[in-house]
């Protein structure tokens, strides 16, 4: 099993260039769009970025462990798009998933 971490001082392909927030753990997981564009990533930031994605999709990598996908999937349910920017939030495309279905009764 071959388990890719981020050079030292550097974050995963998945980390959005203004999230301030380190890598936790290795490059588990790819997170892909609607047209296929991708990027691996660490679970935190695979979370992050799947949150931010409209129709986006998570495969864990082949070295995960089990569940790693389903863990990411979940988490970003609860995370705001683009949760590292500051603002008020209240469009529906600026909450999570989780507060949306909370709004609509779902």
């Amino acid at each position: 099993m071959v388990v890719s971490m981020p050079p030292a001082g550097r974050r995963c392909p998945a980390a959005h260039p203004e999230d301030p927030t380190p890598c936790v753990g290795s490059v588990v997981v790819t997170v892909l769009d609607r047209v296929n564009a991708g990027a691996d990533g660490c679970e935190h930031h695979g979370a992050r970025l799947l949150a931010s994605l409209a129709g986006g999709r998570v495969y864990a990598l082949p070295h995960a462990a089990p569940g790693t996908a389903i863990r990411v999937f979940t988490a970003a349910a609860g995370i705001r798009p683009f949760c590292w920017l500051d603002g008020p939030r209240v469009e529906p495309s600026q909450l999570s998933e989780i507060e949306n279905r909370a709004r609509h009764g779902r």
